[in-house]
């Protein structure tokens, strides 16, 4: 089954917030954490704050945006995202225009879910055994979504142990990842205008979606 982009975005809303009640960790319990229990854990406790938070559930998209600003942000690592979305092009950046890219990629992906995330309330989730060697410093942790009337979607989080705790740098909804997801149409803008006609169109989007 192939998943417009659409759909994989949306289905990722949940999953790029299951992290997001790990700003509330102490940096030790994030280094002592193996990732799969992790994973399992902030997942189950996302969920019930989607289901019961009543600013949430009505919408309010202040709310929304504080839960993910406040308690997402720090665990991914939005650097390896960009340069993933970016692909052989990340490379042709300046560091000025990597940082800036980062950032405004950042803000798209937030703005982009953080419209989504009242809209899950039902799921169950299935986590599925970590395959990983002792020592390793990137792993998938690999879930399966149920919501009652539709079918099971596989999502999968990888992961990098850093010197922080692990971060997520890619999500994989179906076996489509949100991160590259979006690098045709990055290379699109980037051969139309270059990396900073790239800059200029998300920017652009950004502002719309504030002024939204």
């Amino acid at each position: 089954m192939r998943l417009s982009a659409g759909i994989v975005r949306r289905w990722a809303a949940a999953a790029f917030a299951a992290a997001a009640v790990l700003a509330l960790l102490p940096m030790s319990a994030l280094a002592q954490e193996a990732p799969e229990a992790l994973v399992k854990r902030v997942s189950q406790e996302v969920l019930q704050i989607v289901r019961t938070d009543p600013l949430v559930q009505a919408g309010n998209e202040a709310r929304i945006r504080e839960v993910i600003e406040v308690k997402l942000l720090p665990n991914f690592d939005f650097a390896r995202m960009t340069a993933l979305a970016m692909g052989r092009n990340w490379r042709a950046a300046t560091p000025e225009q990597q940082q800036r890219l980062t950032e405004e990629f950042r803000t798209l992906l937030v703005r982009t879910y953080s419209g989504a995330l009242n809209q899950y309330r039902n799921e169950t989730i299935d986590y599925k055994p970590l395959r990983a060697n002792p020592g390793d410093t990137e792993v998938i942790v690999r879930t399966v979504v149920v919501k009652p009337g539709a079918n099971p979607v596989q999502i999968d989080y990888s992961m990098e142990k850093k010197a922080d705790g692990w971060k997520a740098f890619d999500v994989a909804v179906a076996g489509v990842s949100l991160v590259t997801n979006y690098r045709d149409e990055f290379n699109a803008q980037i051969q139309a205008g270059g990396v900073d006609g790239l800059l200029k169109t998300l920017v652009a989007k950004n502002k719309g979606a504030a002024a939204k």
